[in-house]
């Protein structure tokens, strides 16, 4: 009978995370993740495959929620805003992990192994919507379409969430960025475009 180990998985995200931090990803060994969070080898692979799963172990339950999130819109919706209703549901989640989001990204930004895996990660949500889109009755190259655009605003608003001093939340860099994302498509400069050229 194996021991409780009370938040093993929690533990080890933690220790692992300090120690990619500290040391960079390639040089962490499972063995370093193990010791730090006071468990065995054997609990860490208990909870992750491998050391990079740490770092993307939550994109099952990612995708999930933006799925569920898109199909729950109103059928009324034109698809982007379906999608970006599915992204404010995720930024919500976001928000509680703002200081870990910046951490696991600084950690992914020094790793081209890492950034191909987000790449990836980013790739499936993007199917993931288009598919729900199609299942709400909408004909591609629209639902592919909404779901790729709706994946560029998050990366967008994700970036400017990590990078940002003024502490906005994300729903807002969200709504933002569909915005600009619309003016663009409309053929028209939006307020901050404006703004720049007057300067």
């Amino acid at each position: 009978m194996s021991r409780w180990e009370p938040n093993a998985r929690g533990r080890l995200e933690q220790a692992a995370m300090e120690l990619y931090s500290e040391r960079g990803f390639e040089q962490t060994t499972v063995t370093e993740i193990a010791r730090r969070a006071g468990l065995t080898e054997r609990t860490f692979f208990r909870h992750f495959a491998d050391k990079r799963e740490v770092l993307f172990a939550g994109a099952a339950s990612l995708q999930e929620l933006l799925v569920s999130a898109l199909a729950g819109a109103p059928e009324s919706a034109a698809p982007i805003d379906a999608v970006a209703a599915a992204l404010d549901a995720a930024a919500a989640v976001f928000e509680e992990r703002r200081e870990h989001s910046r951490q696991r990204q600084k950690i992914i930004a020094a790793n081209a192994e890492l950034q191909e895996r987000e790449l990836i990660k980013l790739a499936s949500l993007s199917a993931a919507l288009a598919d729900t889109l199609r299942r709400r009755g909408v004909a591609d190259p629209a639902a592919s379409l909404a779901a790729e655009a709706g994946i560029a605003v998050f990366k967008i608003a994700f970036e400017r969430w990590i990078s940002g001093t003024d502490q906005q939340d994300m729903s807002q860099l969200i709504r933002e960025s569909l915005d600009e994302l619309k003016a663009v498509t409309a053929g028209k400069q939006s307020g901050n475009d404006r703004a720049a050229v007057d300067n």
